[in-house]
């Protein structure tokens, strides 16, 4: 039994200039146990997956299970079996730490669980502030606040929707550990995040959206075996040839230019040299998930799927 499913899922949005379609056609499941990236850029659907998921929308055509619940017709078990860390940072400013937690663990019907809210916590670094009020906690406290949330109720599929945004690094490290911890033990994890070098250290297999279109899902090990390319990465001060700035990722002074071999190295350089422009700290690496997401956004039909199991 998949931890979830998502079987033909659409959604249609009623807007002042006309209907506009969020999701259309979304086929995937997530194992029990697996560690499941879903990317995307911005406007692509993830969030709105997220929400018919966790119940919070309808799904306009389509069903979606949590271990075998479907979220709408028994939606009451299928919530329960879900820890969902959204975006947003809500919050009760008029209770403490330690009660946020036992309230949450309230609406669950969970009982006499104070030392697994005690281990969370330790876990998550907010052993030190059990007492103090959510209004008094920086922005990266209340984070680890929801995640904490989301977690008290031990729920076999956590949900994290960009948890690490605008974080620091230190809850970073200290959230995947204990995510990656929880994993290990059997839980499924969905996560959705912009860093993309996350999602390649901590996903096995990932789903990309594009405008509401599935349009890659692979195991992670498979989309970077498809990117043959190396990149070139220097840092400049000086304006790229246009031929090489047509291909080029730069930001700030650091740019980045594929290629296929060796070669084409050497003719990048080469045009480099010619063009007089100064290069600094020039290394070759492989191309990582960042390329690979770059280059399946820009060359994925917004009307077609490209499945890979």
């Amino acid at each position: 039994m998949a931890a979830v499913s998502f079987q033909s899922v659409s959604k249609t949005f009623a807007t002042p200039h006309g209907p506009f379609q969020a999701l259309s056609g979304v086929n995937f499941e997530i194992a029990e146990g697996e560690f499941f990236g879903l990317l995307g850029p911005n406007g692509a659907g993830k969030t709105t997956l997220i929400s018919i998921l966790a119940g919070l929308a309808r799904a306009t055509h389509g069903s979606v299970t949590v271990m075998g619940h479907d979220v709408r017709g028994d939606y009451a078990a299928a919530r329960k079996l879900l820890g969902v860390v959204p975006q947003e940072l809500v919050y009760d400013p008029f209770f403490s730490v330690r009660e946020t937690l036992r309230l949450q663990s309230g609406y669950f019907g969970v009982k006499n669980n104070d030392a697994w809210v005690d281990e969370l916590l330790e876990h998550l670094g907010l052993a030190d502030k059990a007492d103090a009020n959510m209004r008094q906690l920086s922005g990266g406290m209340k984070r680890r606040v929801l995640v904490a949330q989301a977690l008290v109720h031990k729920p076999p599929v956590i949900v994290l929707d960009e948890p690490t945004a605008g974080v620091d690094v230190e809850l970073r490290q200290t959230l995947w550990q204990f995510v990656a911890q929880l994993n290990k033990q059997g839980h499924a994890v969905l996560l959705t995040t912009h860093y993309l070098e996350e999602a390649e250290a901590l996903c096995t297999r990932l789903a990309m959206l594009k405008h509401g279109h599935v349009v890659a899902l692979a195991k992670t090990s498979e989309l970077l075996a498809q990117a043959s390319t190396q990149v070139l990465r220097f840092k400049t001060d000086d304006a790229l040839p246009p031929e090489l700035a047509a291909l080029a990722r730069v930001t700030g002074r650091v740019a980045q230019l594929p290629a296929r071999d060796a070669q084409e190295i050497e003719h990048h350089l080469a045009m480099l040299r010619a063009a007089a422009v100064h290069v600094e700290d020039v290394e070759i690496r492989k191309a990582d998930l960042e390329d690979v997401f770059i280059h399946v956004m820009e060359t994925a039909r917004d009307d077609a799927t490209e499945v890979k199991a």
